[in-house]
């Protein structure tokens, strides 16, 4: 069964190897996922971890129209990461690439697998700012006010 697009946002980090590639390589296969198409990205940004350890992050937020349902969405999303080479061996560790659903539409969700709008959001200036960059009726000028004191470089 088909269901009506949903507009879905997708926050994309790495801070192993050629984060800036694997980055890049994300946006085209979000792209290429069933039912899904790249509507958006934002500029990249360079962050220092935040509550995890390793190399400056590399951070993006990609904005998308897709047909799968919000699980399915996030199944897709993970299988993804696993693609890159992401291994989980505690938590935050670095990463080659990680992938978070922020929001599917207006869905509120809270189970065990998924909470949407992702539950950290508002706390990361690595994702407010390229938020802001795709949508910025998302990112409230006072939760961009908030996060001002970490470290964030647009790289373009």
């Amino acid at each position: 069964m088909d269901r009506a697009p949903v507009i879905a946002y997708v926050a994309l980090g790495a801070n192993l190897g050629d984060a800036q590639a694997h980055i890049q390589t994300a946006f085209s296969a979000l792209n290429t996922l069933p039912q899904t198409r790249l509507l958006q990205r934002s500029r990249l940004y360079r962050s220092a971890p935040h509550e995890a350890s390793g190399p400056d992050f590399i951070n993006a937020v990609a904005c998308l129209e897709t047909g799968l349902s919000a699980p399915d969405l996030l199944k897709a999303l993970q299988q993804l990461e696993e693609a890159a080479g992401r291994t989980r061996p505690y938590r935050n560790a670095p990463r080659t690439l990680d992938l978070d659903l922020l929001f599917y539409g207006d869905a509120r969700i809270d189970s065990p697998q998924l909470t949407l709008p992702h539950p950290r959001l508002y706390e990361r200036a690595f994702v407010l700012l390229p938020l802001a960059d795709v949508a910025p009726q998302r990112v409230p000028a006072v939760r961009l006010a908030a996060v001002r004191a970490q470290a964030i470089t647009p790289l373009d």
